[in-house]
């Protein structure tokens, strides 16, 4: 059993103890969402994204995830990036909310997301920065969740991003300060440097 699957109570009952940074994330992913379309979250979880977001479309390989984010009421199913069972330009845009540092294989996870994207169709990657304050805080920590992670800096993904043939890389940014700090909704800023929360964004030309 993942850990994933372990621990999905304690996982989704972070976003409860966290309610503003989990909001602030949400207003930073937002900002970087096409208004309409067909969308797919690889790493779909309990749904908390997907749910808010109006996503069309989530996967995930934990089993127990995927109960929670269809009691939820997410449109879930049981899958993995590197190979999405879904044809090619099937979707509007494709999002990866603090999930790439899991996968397997990133660079093929963004080249299935390549596939199944509609021409102009959008990439948001939501990640925490390694580089980030927060990125050296969760090494450290090696939570449950994190220990076995690979975190990436904001340059790492703009890099697979490129070698995955996606164009117009964007950078919005939010979470400035610590965690347990945070009791409003922060505004998200652009680029990346300051906030530990970073999504980037690419487009399919």
């Amino acid at each position: 059993m993942s850990v994933f699957d372990h621990y999905y109570k304690r996982y989704d009952a972070w976003y409860d103890k966290n309610k503003y940074v989990y909001l602030s994330e949400l207003e930073a992913l937002k900002k970087s969402l096409p208004k309409f379309g067909r969308g797919l979250e690889i790493g779909v979880g309990t749904g908390r994204f997907a749910c808010v977001l109006g996503i069309a479309v989530g996967i995930d390989p934990s089993a127990k995830m995927i109960e929670a984010a269809i009691q939820r009421g997410a449109n879930a199913r049981r899958g993995f990036g590197e190979n999405l069972s879904f044809g090619e330009e099937a979707f509007d845009y494709v999002a990866i909310i603090a999930t790439l540092c899991f996968v397997r294989n990133p660079l093929k996870v963004l080249q299935e997301a390549q596939r199944v994207l509609k021409k102009n169709g959008k990439i948001i990657i939501g990640i925490i920065d390694k580089e980030s304050f927060l990125g050296s805080f969760y090494q450290r920590k090696k939570s449950v969740f994190y220990k076995k992670a690979n975190f990436f800096s904001v340059k790492e993904v703009a890099k697979l991003l490129i070698d995955s043939k996606f164009k117009q890389i964007n950078y919005r940014q939010t979470l400035f300060g610590p965690l347990d700090k945070i009791n409003l909704i922060q505004k998200p800023r652009r680029g990346f440097g300051e906030g530990g929360f970073v999504v980037i964004s690419g487009k399919k030309i």
